[in-house]
């Protein structure tokens, strides 16, 4: 990346920011692996804010922390354009549609809970097939041009489809960066690895030590009520995840559920609605915090759940970007982000697999709908925004017939 390219691509203003995260937060269906491929089509392909090897980077980094990873690797894709700012203008920009609808969705589920309603749902998982497949594509050309590199992204989804652990992705991370030291030596030095953010090392540490005291002073046991203890549950899930939204399922269910504040079925009827969605699974929290019975209004509990819900993962990566910036000059850190950029293409081809192709085409028909997708993608180089009409239609349409 030339000079000025590369200053083009890190500099922007907080409107661009809320204006291409918006857009994202109404059409990027699919779950958190489908809005890297949404991510990275508008910002790579489209706009060129960053290179495909800082994009990257930024998603290992938020695949290796805890919290929700296509939020954070959107707080970190509008920090790095705009500062704190837009940071903050891509969260609320990319959240806010989803949280929107859920709850509007929500009181819909009696009229959509029937045949036409079941395979609306499907076609939006068909959407995410065509998008994801896409990414991996994409990507695997640029990240592993050699056969180094195209073995490791083999190796890494060849691991998590055997381990099938959210510790395994972990593994899979690091074991890339080992590999890339001792086999991407002369190929990773063409590696753009410039993350640049505004602040520094001190800062970060600052932020470490937030998401340390908060993780503290708010782990004590639940309350029953109030807004302290909401803010306490939503903030431990958030901050214990491993592998994005659907991860998260099961310790929400433990602290809203099993705590008599939602009913199993309030609960499974709203998971049924985040499915529906576009943008991040995340927002989930907010129709929880809606219904959960408290003096308060239920849109100040929903904020408070949200609210606390992202934060720690956004301390997270925030306090870890500028680390990361600081040692990615190391010659040996450039070998070790190249093979982190190729098992990324492993990890993103193993989720292609599982869960988006095996929860998704389940018939002929339905990979005849994804491969139009797919081509309406990497053909015609279409909007994500027509495939999703093409699949919701076409998955609607069959399931008359």
């Amino acid at each position: 990346m030339s000079e000025v390219k590369q200053e083009a691509a890190t500099k922007g203003n907080v409107t661009e920011v809320f204006k291409t995260f918006l857009k994202l937060g109404l059409t990027s269906f699919g779950g958190p692996i489908a809005h890297i491929g949404y991510f990275r089509k508008e910002i790579i392909e489209r706009q060129g804010w960053v290179s495909e090897s800082q994009f990257s980077q930024l998603l290992a980094i938020c695949q290796f922390i805890p919290g929700p990873a296509s939020s954070q690797l959107g707080f970190s894709l509008g920090l790095l354009r705009a500062g704190w700012l837009g940071a903050i203008a891509a969260f609320i920009a990319f959240t806010l549609p989803s949280v929107i609808m859920l709850l509007a969705f929500a009181l819909a589920l009696p009229v959509l809970d029937g045949h036409i309603g079941e395979s609306a749902i499907h076609g939006l998982k068909l959407v995410a097939c065509a998008v994801v497949a896409d990414a991996v594509l994409s990507m695997s050309k640029k990240l592993c041009p050699d056969i180094y590199r195209q073995s490791l992204a083999v190796l890494a989804a060849c691991a998590l489809l055997l381990m099938g652990s959210v510790w395994a992705q972990i593994l899979v991370v690091c074991g890339g960066a080992i590999a890339g030291m001792v086999c991407c030596r002369e190929s990773a030095q063409a590696v753009d690895n410039h993350t640049q953010v505004t602040y520094g090392k001190r800062l970060g540490l600052v932020l470490l030590a937030m998401f340390l005291f908060l993780l503290l002073a708010l782990g004590v046991g639940p309350e029953k009520e109030g807004l302290y203890s909401v803010a306490q549950a939503f903030y431990n899930a958030g901050a214990m995840v491993f592998g994005g939204g659907h991860v998260v399922l099961p310790l929400l269910e433990d602290s809203v559920v099993a705590t008599g504040w939602v009913s199993n079925e309030s609960f499974l009827a709203g998971y049924g609605a985040a499915q529906a969605i576009p943008g991040p699974m995340f927002a989930f929290s907010a129709y929880l915090g809606a219904i959960i019975p408290t003096e308060h209004g239920s849109w100040l509990v929903a904020l408070v759940a949200l609210t606390f819900m992202f934060l720690p993962g956004f301390l997270l990566v925030a306090a870890v970007l500028p680390l990361w910036q600081a040692i990615s000059v190391n010659p040996i850190a450039v070998n070790a982000i190249a093979g982190v950029n190729a098992v990324v293409v492993g990890i993103l081809g193993a989720a292609l697999y599982d869960p988006i192709l095996t929860s998704g085409i389940t018939s002929g028909s339905d990979l005849a709908i994804a491969l139009v997708a797919l081509g309406m993608l990497t053909i015609w180089r279409l909007s994500p925004l027509y495939v999703v009409v093409w699949c919701l239609f076409a998955s609607v349409l069959s399931a008359l017939l």
